[in-house]
């Protein structure tokens, strides 16, 4: 729990008038001032050529985009907290209005929505206000484009900011989801000693999208489905999954369990892993003729430790997928005797997680059909709630940053150490291998696979047996 002396007294957006403004940052403070969490005067910076009246206006239809009702005491809280500063981000006199601004403040959180071209010139900028020191930093992803671009990134934060003091975004840290499963693993003593090497076979990922980058083609040509979502993402979602449980610090030594499971990753090797190209993905607005930028990986990871030596992690994620839907799946060795002469059947020990769009778990086992005989029957224990009930990630993002709770946040050495397990791989002569819309990427993702394994693709039916698989 923060104490007074832990949470800051101004939040400042650079960048207050893009995109993840609109779209997540203004209702996820109705959310923390509806929990009475947000006490703290919002001053937004960005070159707009709008006034304070026009800025409001902004936020206002952005809350409604949101779902949030403009007219509710949240959403008046959050107008009303409302600050705005025009200026271009390079220039000094926007550091001199900001100064201004911040004249009665002693801790400001800083939230830079801004491409990373942009993060060295506005922490100096934050220097000349003469407020750097004992701020805070939340920064945005993308963070860096390889590891050498990280690296140098990390070094430009750090001339102002302390790196206990930045706190990197990633927002799937803050789903409602990824928090589920950590509960799954850390507040119920069954899962926890059956996940390691001796009761895993292997594990996977899938990341399924069934839409492809039509909004966004000049973006995502530039970036591929390794740099979107696999270095970040995923490799997070595997760590939650993997991770030694934290010590007796509690949640404040997740970092460090995140940390040293991905520390543990051998780089990847171009050779367990497949990239692929959607048909008719460079016909898409903005994507370069030509273009090798791949909308699916499957790859091959695995952990150098003690735990999980000899344990396969399968990850694939792709664009025009059948089905939107976030699924890890452990696949439990076979019992040592096959008792009852059930052969195959005994393959199909597993827990399924799912994490998008709604918050499913299924334990997959194998009981008796009734009658004569030993038919084997699958069953599976379920646990499902809808997504609606979830809260807004940047919600709880923005709460902890508020708060000072670092162990949502992104690592300097975490994330180097993410980007130094898949450069290897980002080769931009590499050519991918096209697949159709609507099916599960190229077949040529099986070749990651162990011979005689199979991808397990989710499946959405509305029932929440789907989860089991």
């Amino acid at each position: 729990m923060a104490t007074a002396t832990d949470r800051v007294d101004a939040l400042v957006i650079f960048g207050a008038t893009g995109d993840l403004a609109k779209l997540e940052t203004f209702p996820a403070l109705a959310g923390l001032a509806e929990r009475g969490m947000l006490d703290v005067p919002v001053i937004g910076v960005a070159k707009s050529g709008w006034g304070p009246e026009q800025f409001r206006d902004y936020a206002t239809a952005s809350l409604r985009t949101g779902g949030v009702d403009p007219g509710g005491a949240p959403a008046r809280r959050v107008l009303e907290a409302l600050r705005y500063i025009d200026g271009d981000l390079t220039d000094p006199a926007t550091y001199d209005a900001l100064g201004h601004a911040l004249r009665d403040s002693r801790r400001a959180l800083f939230y830079l929505e801004v491409p990373p071209a942009l993060f060295g010139r506005i922490a100096r900028g934050i220097a000349t206000t003469g407020h750097a020191d004992g701020a805070r930093v939340m920064i945005e992803k993308p963070f860096g484009t390889d590891l050498r671009s990280a690296r140098e990134l990390n070094a430009t934060v750090h001339e102002v900011f302390p790196e206990d003091a930045v706190f990197r975004v990633d927002h799937w840290l803050g789903l409602e989801q990824m928090q589920n499963l950590m509960f799954a693993r850390f507040a119920n003593s069954v899962f926890e000693p059956l996940l390691n090497r001796t009761y895993v076979d292997s594990i996977q990922i899938t990341m399924a999208e069934a839409f492809g980058v039509d909004d966004r083609g000049r973006f995502y040509d530039r970036t591929g489905a390794v740099r979107d979502v696999l270095q970040n993402h995923l490799l997070q979602v595997l760590a939650t999954v993997t991770a030694d449980p934290p010590d007796g610090t509690g949640l404040a030594a997740w970092q460090d369990a995140r940390a040293r499971v991905i520390g543990a990753l051998e780089p990847l090797d171009p050779r367990d892993t497949v990239f692929g190209q959607y048909t008719g993905y460079d016909r898409v607005e903005g994507v370069a003729e030509g273009s090798r930028t791949e909308t699916f990986v499957a790859a091959r990871f695995a952990v150098d430790s003690w735990r999980w030596a000899g344990v396969p992690v399968h990850i694939r994620a792709g664009k025009k997928m059948p089905v939107t839907a976030t699924e890890v799946l452990v696949r439990f060795r076979r019992p040592p005797r096959d008792t009852f002469g059930l052969g195959s059947a005994l393959d199909s020990g597993h827990l399924r997680i799912r994490l998008r769009p709604d918050t499913a778990m299924a334990w997959g086992l194998v009981g008796k059909k009734p009658g004569p005989g030993a038919e084997p029957r699958p069953e599976a224990l379920t646990f499902h709630r809808s997504a609606a009930y979830d809260m807004r990630p940047y919600d709880r993002l923005i709460g902890a940053a508020l708060d000072g709770e670092r162990w949502l946040f992104a690592r300097q050495d975490t994330v180097e150490a993410a980007w130094g397990v898949v450069d290897p791989v980002l080769d931009p002569d590499r050519s991918p291998v096209p697949y159709e819309p609507g099916t599960w990427g190229p077949e040529e993702a099986g070749t990651v696979l162990r011979p005689g394994d199979r991808w397990y693709d989710p499946h959405l039916s509305g029932d929440d047996r789907s989860a089991a698989g």
